[in-house]
């Protein structure tokens, strides 16, 4: 194949540039990204050779080099794990196939106030390692040949960076992969090899695999000249290059811990806390696990899948193992290593697996636990340890990043839903901080006070502002406040929490119970009755809209408001099925209206205007929980008409 120019797809071309330009104050992570490709390439070929191992071509052991050469102003990376052909350069350097691309962009040119370190962790994150090499070089050669291909199928790709790149045929005798880095002149610390030991013992010592640098010794100079380090033929292991899961526990820091995090996920910031631990019994496997401190980009994305990479007596089988975690766990990062599965091990046979369905509950169990014991130290107790007291906070920290995905496992993990339920966290009318939980919240209740109540909305100010709130503030009586997406379902699963039912301030009659006192519920049947004429105009002229009208003592200062029924499907979870796509059937509230306020007693004196009185009142009362008039110019028309 003679040489060839391709052009770089339009996203990389635009990627090239922000990298160069946003990332130049860190640029030592282009290093750990390199390394991590090259063990990512050794890994690949461990596992495709368990099918072919002639794809090993008699050379089993594998390692990453990293060399330079001070005189041509190059570094080199080179692994000689599964390699690449032609096309598969062109494919994998010339365009980017992760759909995070364009907000991988978006939030680099969003972030351009934000610490180079914050910029740093985004490269690693959406799959585009290889291009933080121009962060530090004005040009890269990459030369490759796939593992059972002949040596006259290697390739060589090269670039600039600034918009195309060439790619030609060569003749490589060793499978693998260089990546040759011709470094600007503002990077050459990067040619000595102190420099580039501190680099790779900070970033990649946990790296699996022997990570090898030139040897050198120190040689006397001769004729008054001073002695100088020299470069060997030989080659010095520069990392520990066993996996640090297999290790004791003892023998590992908390540094080395973070670092192997920071490693997996291409995350900067530490982790919140991480459990390492080997289990035994029926079935044996190792499982490090790590929360992390700051939810990825794409943790909501129907694409996301758990982080937890999947080896088998030490064999790298795949990253992205969702069947060894549920999907409300999907942000939890981490190695699971069996001795039980086989080696040939496909994604279909572990969802058929019973050792993975028992890895599966063993991780889920871990991490609530991991939870539970952050959960315990958010507020020390006086006495706390100073171990204790390093966990301040961090459990708050983990809700507002994970809160929303954990209750998902409400109606996923009918298992756990109790130790679930304890985890989750509420805002409330008492507090503005999401820091309110069930047992917190049912310690306070008042005497007679017999649910736990709670209102849903589309946001937190919604939410405390609902004139579905007025009796309950008038009585004092605290209600949970609930915003996220996925509470209505989520809360659906969770009928009672410790023997308390649940209930929600929107859904059927207020029963107060004994809150309510004799002369209350007296008033309120006496005004019900004596309404009634207005309430049979009210539900004549709103049968499109209502499905009943009635008088409700929940309402203070409000003239309306909407309900459902008790089982009913809330007007919110409606309108978010609707925006999701999905067919939903028509939902008639129930139109409860204030007696004493000034505009329903209006209505029993109100003839020509009652129809639009009545309306203006339902749509207002659907515009206070979040909804829109199914016709809003008729509502403009008649509230003008009632202004003149």
């Amino acid at each position: 194949m003679s040489k060839h120019t391709h052009a770089f797809q339009a996203e990389v071309a635009q990627l090239l540039h922000l990298v160069t330009h946003s990332l130049y104050s860190n640029r030592e992570i282009f290093l750990r990204e390199l390394i991590s490709n090259a063990s990512d390439a050794c890994d690949k070929l461990r596992y495709e050779a368990l099918n072919n191992e002639g794809l090993y071509e008699g050379q089993s052991e594998l390692a990453v080099r990293v060399s330079f050469d001070a005189e041509r102003k190059t570094l080199t990376i080179a692994d000689n794990g599964i390699g690449m052909s032609a096309q598969e350069a062109i494919d994998h350097l010339g365009t980017i196939a992760k759909s995070g691309t364009r907000d991988f962009m978006q939030k680099l040119n969003d972030d351009q106030q934000a610490s180079a370190r914050d910029q740093g962790a985004l490269i690693g994150q959406f799959g585009v390692g290889f291009y933080s090499g121009f962060i530090v070089a004005e040009r890269i050669v990459v030369e490759s040949r796939r593992a059972g291909m002949t040596p006259e199928e290697g390739v060589r790709w090269s670039s600039d960076g600034s918009g195309a790149f060439e790619v030609e045929a060569i003749t490589q005798a060793e499978r693998g992969t260089r990546v040759i880095l011709h470094l600007r002149e503002d990077a050459h610390e990067y040619l000595n090899t102190w420099k580039l030991k501190e680099t790779i013992l900070k970033y990649s010592d946990h790296i699996a695999l022997p990570i090898r640098m030139p040897k050198e010794v120190w040689q006397d100079g001769e004729n008054d000249q001073p002695g100088r380090m020299v470069v060997t033929d030989e080659w010095d292991t520069v990392n520990q290059a066993n996996a640090l899961w297999t290790r004791a526990k003892k023998d590992i820091s908390a540094e080395q811990y973070a670092d192997f995090y920071r490693h997996l996920s291409h995350d900067f910031e530490a982790p919140l806390t991480w459990s390492h631990n080997r289990v035994e019994g029926s079935t044996e496997y190792t499982q490090l696990l790590y929360i992390p401190a700051k939810a990825p980009m794409d943790l909501f994305s129907r694409d996301k899948k758990a982080g937890i990479r999947l080896y088998v007596k030490r064999v790298f089988i795949m990253n992205d193992a969702e069947s060894l975690m549920p999907p409300y766990l999907r942000f939890v990062q981490g190695v699971v290593d069996s001795a039980d599965l086989p080696l040939n091990v496909s994604r279909e046979l572990l969802q058929e697996s019973r050792d993975v369905k028992a890895i599966r509950e063993g991780n889920t169990r871990r991490v609530l636990s991991m939870l539970e014991d952050l959960a315990k130290r958010d507020t020390p107790a006086d006495d706390a340890s100073e171990e204790e007291r390093q966990d301040t906070g961090k459990y708050s920290q983990f809700y507002r990043e994970f809160g929303a995905v954990l209750k998902e496992g409400l109606g996923e993990d009918f298992g756990n839903r109790e130790r679930i339920a304890k985890l989750l966290r509420f805002a409330s009318t008492t507090t503005d901080s999401t820091s309110v939980s069930l047992a917190d919240y049912k310690a306070r209740m008042k005497e007679g006070q017999q649910a736990i109540y709670y209102i849903t909305a589309e946001s937190l100010a919604a939410a405390r502002h609902s004139p579905q709130l007025e009796v309950f503030r008038k009585k004092g009586l605290e209600v949970l406040l609930m915003c996220d997406r996925v509470d209505e379902w989520a809360l659906s699963f969770l009928n009672e929490f410790d023997g308390t039912p649940l209930q929600s301030v929107a859904k059927g009659a207020v029963d107060l119970g004994e809150l309510q006192d004799e002369a209350e519920k007296k008033a309120a049947e006496a005004a019900a009755e004596s309404f009634q004429p207005v309430l049979d105009k009210l539900r004549q002229t709103l049968q499109d809209k209502a499905d009943d009208v009635r008088v409700t003592t929940r309402l203070v200062d409000s003239p309306a408001c909407l309900v459902v029924k008790d089982h009913g499907m809330s007007m919110q979870l409606a309108r978010m099925l609707r925006q999701a796509g999905q067919a939903v059937p028509d939902v008639k509230p129930i139109l409860e209206v204030n007696a004493e306020h000034a505009l329903v007693q209006r209505l029993s004196k109100a003839e020509t205007e009652f129809d639009d009185l009545a309306h203006i009142l339902f749509d207002q009362a659907l515009l206070a929980e979040g909804g829109l008039p199914q016709d809003p110019a008729a509502y403009v028309k008649r509230v003008n008409a009632l202004l003149v």
